[in-house]
């Protein structure tokens, strides 16, 4: 779907449930993934969402700007075969997560380092038992089996819908401490966010931001705060 914008060739858009799923249909027809799936979404409300998204505008659809149509087709065309894979892919961010590195100059930032990041550090330390172990500088560090045991028992508990909001969370902030702080509703995501972009908000303090950097960081916390929402609609 990516890259497209089409005029629309429909009508109304609905949600109905069918086989315990809300499925989102246009003009009576159920809407398809790209591998010709049902649209669907395990709850009404992330459908209802969804089916806003193909209300578009101006008539026509610009599948680059839904997002949540782009998660669901994921989860439903490649969860079943992908879902173990997603959940390595969250593990090597945990392996070499961007909390794990701090600064070691200057003071400022290690500060602020501190600050902003130990509040996640020591709630992913209660919800999997095990500690995020960091360094400083440019110095290596390994994480400790037992974290990462813990965590790919707790991906393993999700089903594909909070998965794919998790291993999306990771890529947007590269970090599955702050994923996973996403997907248990820890801390606002605009906080979660923040935190994901503490090193680069500093040095735009210090030398000022561009425009394009500026630009690409609207377009990341755009996708977080979708993510955060497609979370929040599973269980509403």
């Amino acid at each position: 779907m990516s890259g497209r914008r089409i005029k629309k060739f429909y009508v109304r858009v609905e949600v109905a449930e069918a086989d315990g799923v809300h499925v989102v249909r246009l003009d009576g027809r159920e809407a398809q993934t790209p591998a010709k799936a049902a649209l669907a979404a395990p709850s009404r409300a992330l459908a209802l969402a969804i089916a806003e998204e193909w209300e578009g505008k101006d008539g026509a659809v610009d599948f680059d700007a839904m997002m949540l149509t782009r998660l669901a087709s994921t989860a439903i065309d490649l969860g079943p075969s992908q879902q173990g894979r997603w959940a390595e892919d969250i593990l090597t961010y945990l392996k070499s997560d961007l909390l794990s590195y701090r600064a070691d100059e200057p003071a400022a930032l290690m500060e602020r380092q501190r600050a902003t990041w130990s509040p996640f550090t020591a709630w992913l330390k209660g919800a999997l038992g095990e500690e995020l172990r960091v360094t400083a500088g440019v110095v290596a560090v390994e994480q400790a089996p037992a974290l990462i045991e813990a965590a790919r028992a707790r991906l393993a508990a999700m089903d594909v819908w909070r998965l794919i909001a998790v291993k999306t969370a990771a890529e947007l902030t590269g970090s599955a401490v702050l994923a996973l702080a996403l997907e248990a509703r820890a801390f606002p995501p605009t906080d979660i966010f923040a935190a994901s972009r503490l090193d680069e908000r500093f040095q735009g303090e210090r030398w000022g931001v561009d425009e394009e950097a500026a630009a690409r960081e609207a377009r990341l916390e755009a996708d977080f705060i979708k993510t955060a929402r497609w979370l929040a609609l599973l269980d509403a």
